[in-house]
């Protein structure tokens, strides 16, 4: 019944554009993601709207849609995948349930720092890992920085030790729930919209994010203690249907690329000192505590997980090998 509202709205959405197109050639695509509109992310992707629409001289907009207006995660895949929504953002940790070579990029502990991460991102590598879904009905466009993740609750998780018994939200990724397996805590999927509910009801004991989550979802209100070990940089990705694109021009192609990864920057730019201020504001009005970490026990626990994951995949395998050699 859900998915049946979803497509209802979508089909509402898809009229009032035709409606209002300007010109016979004009088009805007949709775009669906789950944050609010004061996210970086959220103003992100309106700033490659802007400018795609600039590159094309107003053939080719796009209408951003936040909070999961149109879907959550999950139902914008499955309605992108089957052309029903253009575009989706959503993050490697649930695309590897689409396309296996996003879990290269959820490993934790794989990038050395935040150049090595940002060059991995925007190099060859990252091209590769977008382009190659694009027969499973979607294409990637540009990876958005989130980041490192680290553990959140009311209790210091300072060794994986601490860990141990502790219902952990994670998201529904086959990485994310081994890592917490591994840790020796308790992996628990929950849709992200439900997180701050979990966490206010005790149906989870903790969280792993970035600190953003703590003010822009407001889980500082109930999570008291950050615990800064970083263990994953896992990156938001922005993605077109592949019908939608096909059904695009080369000239149109090549603008969005271009709008795509113009605003990979323009986000990078902003999204450091977004975080150091909301850091801050987590500090002090919601008296959230950051502990520094020792991330050398953390990072020896989890790694089974990178000789299971080349044992099962020779592509993610050669993926692992190259991403570490960028380190370099």
């Amino acid at each position: 019944m859900r998915m049946m509202n979803r497509l209802a709205v979508l089909a509402g959405v898809a009229f009032m554009a035709f409606a209002t197109a300007t010109t016979a050639d004009a088009r805007t695509l949709k775009l669906n993601h789950n944050n609010p509109e004061d996210h970086p992310l959220h103003k992100s992707m309106e700033f490659m709207g802007k400018r795609v629409e600039e590159l094309t001289n107003g053939d080719i907009k796009i209408r951003v849609y936040a909070n999961a207006q149109l879907g959550n995660q999950r139902e914008s895949m499955e309605l992108m995948q089957n052309g029903s929504l253009d575009m989706a953002r959503s993050n490697a940790s649930e695309l590897e349930a689409f396309e296996e070579s996003y879990s290269a990029l959820n490993l934790p502990f794989i990038f050395a720092n935040e150049e090595h991460y940002y060059k991995v991102l925007s190099g060859e590598i990252g091209d590769d890992i977008l382009a190659a879904s694009k027969d499973k009905g979607f294409v990637g466009l540009a990876y958005y920085v989130e980041g490192a993740r680290s553990f959140y609750s009311n209790k210091e998780i300072r060794t994986p030790a601490d860990l141990k018994g502790m219902k952990i939200r994670v998201q529904p990724s086959p990485t994310a729930i081994r890592m917490v397996e591994l840790l020796g805590g308790s992996p628990t999927p929950i849709a992200f919209g439900e997180l701050y509910s979990a966490l206010q009801q005790g149906v989870v004991d903790g969280a792993e994010n970035n600190p953003l989550a703590l003010t822009v979802n407001r889980h500082g209100e109930i999570a008291k203690v950050f615990s800064e070990n970083e263990h994953t940089m896992i990156p938001s990705v922005v993605m077109i249907s592949t019908q939608t694109w096909d059904s695009l021009s080369a000239e149109q192609q090549k603008a969005l690329k271009q709008a795509a990864r113009e605003s990979m920057d323009f986000h990078r730019e902003g999204w450091n000192k977004q975080v150091a201020e909301g850091k801050a504001l987590a500090e002090k009005e919601m008296g959230v505590k950051f502990i520094a970490v020792d991330k050398a026990p953390f990072a020896a626990a989890v790694q089974p997980m990178y000789e299971e994951a080349a044992a099962k995949s020779p592509r993610v395998a050669d993926l692992i090998k190259r991403i570490q050699a960028a380190a370099n």
